[in-house]
């Protein structure tokens, strides 16, 4: 085990359950005061508070006539939200300022009885339950006073429907004046609107004005056909002309299609049928004048007459094709001047059928004013005939379906109180308890030990539990107990196998950091078990102070260590034999004043080293570290010091300073020894298994069986 940095910090603590659980066993008591204690004192301020008296009274709402639509019956259903809003409506008012006010009042002036008036003073809490399938709801009146309590419930839920019904009068009246007022501005309206429609019809002859509209629409219509015509053919004209310019062929004879169809339609423009003739007639003569050309000569004179007779006929096509053009451009300026022409008559009967369309828009929208202004008038004129019927007519849908009931004490905030201090006392116990276990420092677990000091366990005992009151038996050959047997076979075996400076320990001291922790316990059945195992063994009560080693083994306390460290010279006469092969004893001998003395005398140095000749391990039980400091004289002369630790029992803040008291002293501690481990919890899984640990007898009867 490496020796410990002096800037070490342990970590922080982790909280187990199973820790809380063990002081929940240990201080159970600790919730049970504490609930106590809280119930003690809510009792104590139930008798010190005044009595709270409890009256009910159970108001409905009834089904409810629809006036205006005349619908018939429903009930007070509706959706969830208007619902609660209703309802918490009511409760505020039920609660409110204004509402007390009037059930004060009410009860000065109807009631006699002087007791009540006494206490008129007295606050009133009202709560208001309604019920989850019914319209029925639950007043409740909570008071110091249980007479004053029922009349005050009683008065007070006359008072809110009184209330109500006042303000339903109120609200109804002022609603009637607002209506008329609205029904005489509408209707002033109404007939204003009526007299400028009638006005405008007769000033504007409506009838003959919606006649002039649908002829003067159809006939902008054709004209805007013929608009469309006439700039098509302009177009079309354009195209052929500009084809004629260019030279383009055909474009003559298609000027002429053109100009053929102008004409058709009432243009008064001539056909192209002689210019047509003339071409025939050129290509008849050039067809000749090509046929010819095979046989004779240019200067033939039927060649001469032919060249002659086609020169005519294309000053004659000429002569056409110049007339054409003219005829293009006349026709062209004609279709402009019908357009300009249509354009303008478009223009002129745009602008009439726009005014009429004005005009006709002006009545129907003042036609629109007299239709809603009537509507509006009939629809508030219903309103009004309903309101003026619910004026006179009771329509309150909630009535009061019993009185208040007697008063009676309510033990409601008793019992709530009560549970609360106990609930209260129990949480305070747990954390106090919670807080003890979390300020502990004491290891409950070997997973706790690593976790604070690594891996230095080097073994751990289990914890037997015995009914008797005896101490616990010392380990023999055949013991029952396998797991606590099984334990320290396991610490021999660490013992066996571990090494200091490459060679197996021999003087082993065995101590812990303050008394009652079992290391003379561990130190006697350690040297028990390692003497069965085989190896011859010395155990030395090193406590020359209180050891007590001799009783466990029933041997003699002297003569011992403290005499043989005054006689060094026959260690032999002081030694022990035991009821185990291999085992001695060296007991603590004759009490001294000052026993460490002792440790510092050369004569122990000689003694160790002549006892090491004769044993295989020295096993010396010690005083704690803080007992006395014996210890740390004693493990600075030892191979190894085992270093016992005791479950639910040490603290681990004086582990880590024992430990680093033998660190300083140059002492090498082999490990940790866990004592009194829970064999319980889940962190100790060793030696569970009986069945591997049959006696000696049963062994024989299987083999024999076998």
């Amino acid at each position: 085990m490496e020796p410990m940095p002096d800037n070490h910090v342990p970590p922080p603590p982790k909280f187990r359950p199973q820790k809380l659980l063990f002081f929940l066993r240990k201080f159970w008591w600790i919730p049970v005061v504490t609930a106590i204690l809280s119930t003690g004192v809510a009792v104590a301020i139930f008798f010190h508070t005044p009595p709270i008296f409890v009256s009910y009274g159970y108001m409905s709402e009834t089904a409810k006539l629809k006036m205006p639509n005349g619908g018939g019956f429903s009930d007070d259903s509706g959706n969830s939200s208007d619902r609660a809003i209703y309802l918490g409506t009511m409760s505020q008012m039920l609660r409110d300022e204004r509402l007390r006010d009037l059930t004060t009042n009410r009860l000065v002036t109807f009631n006699t009885n002087r007791d009540i008036l006494n206490h008129i003073s007295i606050p009133v809490d009202i709560q208001l339950f309604p019920s989850a399938s019914s319209s029925i709801y639950r007043v409740e009146a909570r008071s110091g006073n249980p007479a004053y309590t029922s009349v005050y419930l009683d008065a007070l839920m006359q008072s809110y429907l009184d209330y109500r019904k006042n303000t339903r009068a109120q609200i109804t009246g002022d609603t009637l004046a607002q209506l008329s007022d609205q029904i005489l501005r509408l209707d002033r309206d109404r007939k204003a609107a009526q007299d400028a429609l009638t006005e405008y019809e007769e000033s504007n002859n409506f009838a003959v004005l919606e006649q002039e509209s649908t002829v003067e629409a159809g006939f902008l219509v054709k004209l805007k056909t013929e608009l469309s015509d006439y700039q098509l053919d302009l177009q079309l004209l354009k195209a052929r002309q500009l084809e004629v310019d260019s030279g383009v062929p055909g474009a003559t004879n298609t000027a002429d299609t053109v100009l053929e169809s102008l004409n058709n339609s009432g243009s008064g423009l001539s056909t192209g049928s002689d210019r047509m003739n003339a071409e025939q007639q050129i290509e008849q003569l050039k067809t000749e004048r090509d046929r010819l050309s095979k046989y004779l000569l240019p200067k033939h004179p039927k060649m001469v007459e032919l060249e002659k007779q086609i020169a005519g006929a294309q000053k004659l096509l000429d002569f056409y094709s110049r007339q054409s053009h003219e005829q293009l451009d006349a026709a062209r300026q004609a279709l402009q001047i019908k357009i300009d022409s249509t354009q303008k008559f478009i223009t002129e009967y745009e602008d009439k059928v726009s005014d009429d369309n004005k005009r006709i828009a002006t009545a129907d929208s003042l036609k629109q004013d007299v239709l809603n202004n009537q509507g509006m008038l009939e629809t508030l004129k219903t309103m009004l005939q309903s309101l003026d019927i619910n004026q006179h007519i009771d329509l309150d849908t909630l009535t009061i379906l019993d009185p208040a009931l007697p008063a009676t004490r309510s033990y409601t905030e008793a019992k709530a109180m009560l549970t609360h201090s106990i609930i209260i006392g129990l949480a305070l116990g747990l954390g106090i308890v919670f807080l003890i276990a979390w300020r502990d420092d004491r290891f409950m677990s070997v997973v706790e030990v690593t976790e604070r000091f690594g891996d230095s366990v080097v073994g751990q005992v289990p914890e037997i539990r015995e009914f008797s009151k005896m101490p616990l038996a010392l380990l023999d050959g055949n013991d029952d107990r396998h797991m606590y047997a099984e334990s320290y076979r396991s610490l021999r075996s660490a013992l066996l196998y571990l090494m200091v400076e490459g060679r197996r320990p021999k003087v082993v001291l065995i101590t812990s950091a303050v008394p009652n922790e079992g290391k003379s316990t561990i130190a006697t059945n350690l040297a028990r078990t390692l003497a069965m195992g085989g190896s011859k063994v010395l155990l030395v009560d090193g406590d020359l102070r209180k050891g007590h080693i001799h009783e466990k083994l029933k041997l003699q306390s002297k003569p011992g260590l403290s005499d043989l460290l005054r006689q060094p010279d026959d260690p032999g006469k002081f030694m022990q034999a035991t009821d185990i092969s291999g085992l001695s004893l060296l007991s603590r001998g004759s009490i001294t004043r000052n026993p460490g003395d002792l440790f510092l005398n050369p004569a122990f140095d000689q003694i160790l080293a002549q006892l090491r000749g004769q044993y295989d391990f020295i096993l010396i039980d010690s005083c704690p570290v803080f007992a006395a400091d014996d210890t740390s004289n004693i493990a600075a002369k030892a191979d190894g010091t085992l270093f016992v630790v005791r479950s639910r029992f040490s603290h681990a803040r004086a582990v880590r300073e024992a430990l680093a008291l033998l660190f300083q002293r140059h002492a090498r501690v082999l490990g940790l020894v866990l004592n009194r481990s829970d064999s319980s919890v889940r962190s100790y899984q060793y030696y569970k298994y009986a069945e591997y640990y049959s006696s000696a007898n049963t062994a024989e009867e299987t083999e024999v069986s076998k």
